[in-house]
This record gives C-alpha cells, structure tokens and sequence, in this order.
C-alpha cells in the first residue's frame, strides 16, 4: 500500500472526501515527526511506539574498493510493533 492508496482507504472508511484524509495523515506524518525531532516518543497503544535512538559512530568499509570510511553518529528511527497489531498479523 502506498500513500495515494492509504489516503483512498481513510477516506473510504472514515467516510471524509479525500482532501480531508489526506490532510489528517500529512497531520499525523507532521505530528510524529515533529515529536521525533524533539527526542520524544509516539506511543499508539495496541499499534505501536515510535521513538529515536542515538547510534554512535564506527567505521566501516566501502565494499567496491575495500577502503575504510568513517559512519558518523546519528539519530535513528524505530518502531516497536504493539500487540494488537502484533497478534493481528499473526492471525
């Protein structure tokens, strides 16, 4: 599923015209972002938690050359699935 495709289902099961769907998930997309930029956290019980980890920087090699270069440190994005979602897909 895609983002057009996404936006076809919210608005078809929330009964909203597809400009309105589009805006409430660009609103969400916005709101975890923000949120994540900030060093907080997104938990949606039963769906899942967003959050930001920091990863330290390493070394690593160019696999075409064999040449070592550096990683820099970064922030990471991950998501933890919840249950529901978990037992969901496991159905």
């Amino acid at each position: 599923m895609n983002k057009s495709e996404l936006i076809d289902f919210i608005a078809k099961n929330a009964e909203l015209k597809k400009t309105e769907a589009a805006k409430a998930l660009e609103a969400f997309i916005s709101g975890v972002s923000v949120t994540l930029k900030k060093g907080g956290k997104v938990q949606l019980i039963g769906f899942g938690t967003f959050d930001v980890t920091k990863r330290k920087a390493t070394k690593g090699r160019n696999p075409q050359t064999g040449e070592e270069i550096k990683i820099p440190a970064c922030n990471q994005v991950k998501f933890k699935v919840g249950k529901a979602l978990k037992e969901a897909v496991n159905k």
